[in-house]
């Protein structure tokens, strides 16, 4: 992946409309805070401008943007700053959110790596191995993360002490 030139408002206006919303969904799924998946999203397209990476093909560039994505979220809830967060119920519903944030919200409960990898494996619709490649982690571990996730939600559903 090499760089390339500086993109056009144009490509710019396109990337946004064809990753802002994705990228939003994961954010918040992951943050659990609308301002602060808001700034990660801002973060990611500054990413993409500062660096003007160059991809293989539209898989490979969407890939590129969940994984800055997912690393900006990451960053936040590092930040010392991160202890406030609003539930996904206070969000608008014009949020970009799908009808259903039931699953979101129950997601939004999990551990921060469940919270990504379940919402990529569930929501996006990727396979194991290309969240594996999206967050650059180990096949072994994306597998983990989604029987504990599972596990997670089943006794929640339940009304089991997790």
């Amino acid at each position: 992946m090499g760089k390339k030139a500086p993109c056009t408002e144009e490509e710019f206006s396109l990337k946004y409309d064809r990753y802002g919303k994705t990228l939003f969904r994961l954010c918040m799924a992951v943050l659990c805070n609308r301002q602060d998946a808001e700034d990660a999203v801002q973060d990611t397209f500054a990413q993409y401008l500062k660096t003007g990476p160059q991809f293989r093909d539209a898989e490979h560039e969407k890939a590129w943007f969940l994984r800055v994505a997912e690393n900006r979220c990451r960053d936040k809830r590092r930040a010392a700053f991160f202890r406030r967060t609003v539930s996904l119920e206070e969000t608008p519903g014009d949020a970009g959110m799908p009808e259903d944030t039931g699953v979101l919200s129950r997601i939004a409960g999990l551990p921060p790596r469940c919270r990504s990898v379940l919402y990529l494996h569930y929501v996006e619709g990727y396979k194991v191995r290309e969240v594996a490649g999206i967050l650059h982690i180990r096949e072994g571990a994306v597998k983990a993360a989604l029987c504990r996730g599972r596990e997670k939600l089943k006794a929640e559903l339940k009304g089991e002490p997790t």
